[in-house]
């Protein structure tokens, strides 16, 4: 009998011992995660949300020139992306901007990107550096300046890149997506879900947008 309760005992605690082992092992999983998680933009109250009509806005293109939503008297609407020189995200998404405008700009819905942060604080964000980026990219769409931060702010944009498709409607400039451009910032080979594309196309074909809304993925605004 003596010997079952020793065995019993020593039964026990292996299995205490397994178990603290195992919320260790948790813990340890979990603070790599938080580790290694950007922590999220300060959230920008008031923003446009799906279904809100949008104030016009007039920013400095690169090329000098004032731009408006209100000059694109053709559009149908518009592919709308606060981004910038700097962050990898944006970076790793250029091509693909340059490839929606090709693929939409004939068909009513123009690219237009605007770098909403602060060349103060990010001088590669300059206007002279973003003049410098349109021309080596090749951008075929308008690039603005969000000069003293008034625009990306009633957006409620807080990443780079932060997108948002916008419809022609008797009301007004209607937005219908906002979030990210797909699924893979990665490698664009490997994208699954295109979110832009899929709202556009819906648009389009006059049909409802099914996903309105996703995570924007990318660096925060610098203010």
């Amino acid at each position: 009998m003596k010997t079952i309760k020793v065995a019993l005992l020593a039964l026990l605690f292996v299995a205490v011992s397994c178990e603290e082992k195992k919320k260790e092992d948790n813990n340890t999983d979990s603070k790599v995660v938080a580790e290694n998680t950007e922590k999220p933009a300060k959230e920008v109250v008031n923003g446009y949300q799906v279904g809100d009509i949008v104030a016009d806005f007039s920013l400095k293109n690169v090329d000098g020139n004032m731009v408006s939503m209100s000059d694109f008297k053709e559009a149908k609407g518009f592919i709308l992306t606060f981004t910038c020189n700097t962050c990898p995200y944006s970076v790793a998404y250029e091509d693909r901007l340059i490839e929606l405008d090709k693929k939409y700009a004939s068909k009513g819905y123009p690219v237009i990107a605007i770098n909403p942060n602060n060349p103060e604080t990010k001088p590669g964000d300059s206007f002279e550096a973003m003049k410098v980026r349109a021309k080596e990219k090749g951008f075929t769409f308008p690039y603005m300046l969000d000069e003293g931060q008034k625009v990306y702010p009633k957006f409620g944009a807080t990443r780079t890149p932060h997108m948002y498709v916008i419809a022609k409607t008797p009301k007004g400039h209607q937005v219908k997506y906002i979030g990210a451009i797909d699924d893979n910032y990665k490698d664009a080979s490997s994208v699954s879900k295109r979110y832009v594309e899929d709202a556009v196309d819906a648009l389009l074909a006059g049909k409802e947008v099914e996903v309105k809304t996703t995570k924007a993925i990318g660096c925060s605004i610098k203010v």
